[in-house]
């Protein structure tokens, strides 16, 4: 095992890419899981999956499928170059390698700050309403998400990565 691994998760809009670069910009060695690790695939297997079955809703599909490959998170944690690791991101097979982690965080905001973030998103890629409708659901649900310290992430984005050090063991 890693010297230190720490898991940051969170909902869509919740700060976890801005937390990991302001990690980065501090100096920790960050794994940006939704960029580097995440592919579509069965929460289960690991299997790689196509596409949603016929009939079924494609983006609510999506999130459930959304994984990062196991072994590769093994790998990563078991590395000791670095003195802590921060895996920021999202997957659905959490479960699979959450024993890895020394502590989880879990980013979580307001639904008025996560509007405001959401209304920044209309022009990216694949963002629709029935997307932001799912987001707002998962928010309100708590679906998919780990235990965790919980980190209130309407705070400045150093003030956030500021909490999240101080908690660290």
């Amino acid at each position: 095992m890693g010297i230190k691994n720490y898991l940051i998760e969170g909902g869509s809009g919740t700060g976890k890419t801005s937390v990991a670069t302001e990690l980065e910009r501090r100096g920790y060695h960050v794994v940006h899981g939704d960029r580097v690790l995440a592919y579509v695939g069965d929460p289960e297997t690991g299997q790689p999956l196509a596409g949603p079955p016929e009939g079924t809703d494609r983006i609510a599909w999506g999130y459930a499928h959304w994984i990062w490959p196991v072994d590769k998170v093994r790998a990563i944690a078991a590395d000791t170059t670095h003195p802590a690791t921060f895996f920021c991101g999202g997957s659905r097979n959490f479960h699979k390698f959450l024993d890895l982690f020394d502590k989880v965080f879990v980013l979580d905001v307001d639904v008025e700050t996560l509007n405001r973030r959401l209304d920044g998103r209309p022009n990216e890629p694949g963002f629709e309403p029935a997307e932001r409708a799912l987001v707002l659901h998962y928010h309100r649900t708590r679906e998919f998400l780990p235990a965790g310290n919980k980190i209130d992430t309407a705070n400045t984005v150093p003030g956030v990565v500021d909490d999240i050090l101080a908690q660290l063991t």
